[in-house]
């Protein structure tokens, strides 16, 4: 039992190719949340990585590896993720990059304020307190960019609807049709937040420092933001047509 919210906490690891770093990946979450268990979901990667992540968990205990055959997305692992947390009755579940970009000594505080009632909380690096150290200026401007249009297009009272660290509490989980999430990557980022704000769900932020991986190859690309933009423009444009109609924007089933 996770003694600082009174909930039982999984923190899903979505990998390929990560074998330079999920076994301190492991090791530092285990040692922020003791009590807490870790899901990785691999996507058939040829480097060994899930290996590498049983053998962690063989001698650290609380840690288990979904082996799958192909890579699907990210989106798709985090959804395969959550629907095992909540069949095995797991009361909250931590999103987070699996190549140290998101320090795991942070977990504690962002967990936290699901104790006090919130159903996602999101790590932020546009908040006071949250940066983004060594970012090229056409980098920071295109992810502060993304995050101030999605907030205009979708209503989201949130600075960084893109973050992929962050926590939900599994009532909220099941109130969504996983089903029915389609985007990947950024986009899947801000279609969770967009479900949980149109459900009514209640969200937070916090700050963190979000550094680049040391090891390892980083598998974003502008393409992936891009698109991210495009289906915002497109929810956006189903938001109008609905209060056009007199009719709520959206809802948790169908955004």
């Amino acid at each position: 039992m996770n003694t600082l919210v009174g909930m039982r906490v999984l923190v899903v690891l979505p990998t390929y190719n990560e074998s330079a770093n999920i076994e301190e990946v492991i090791r530092r979450v285990r040692r922020s949340l003791p009590d807490s268990g870790v899901l990785v979901v691999d996507d058939g990667s040829p480097d060994g990585t899930a290996d590498l992540a049983e053998r962690a968990g063989k001698e650290l205990g609380g840690v288990e590896v979904m082996r799958r055959t192909e890579k699907s997305g990210l989106g798709s692992a985090y959804r395969a993720g959550f629907r095992w947390g909540l069949e095995h009755g797991w009361d909250a579940m931590v999103e987070m990059d699996s190549d140290l970009s998101h320090d795991p000594g942070v977990l504690p505080d962002l967990v936290a304020p699901l104790g006090q009632g919130y159903d996602l909380v999101l790590g932020s690096r546009y908040i006071p307190g949250g940066s983004t150290p060594n970012w090229q200026r056409s980098r920071l401007m295109l992810s502060r960019g993304g995050n101030l249009y999605a907030a205009a297009v979708l209503g989201l009272p949130v600075t960084d609807s893109t973050s992929g660290f962050r926590a939900y509490r599994a009532d909220m989980l099941r109130r969504i049709d996983l089903d029915a999430v389609r985007a990947d990557g950024y986009g899947f980022q801000i279609e969770m937040c967009y479900r949980v704000h149109e459900g009514g769900g209640r969200i937070t932020e916090i700050p963190i420092r979000f550094v680049d991986r040391v090891e390892g190859e980083s598998k974003m690309s502008s393409h992936i933001v891009v698109e991210a933009l495009g289906l915002v423009t497109w929810w956006g444009a189903q938001r109008l047509v609905a209060r056009l109609r007199g009719r709520r924007p959206g809802s948790v089933e169908a955004p």
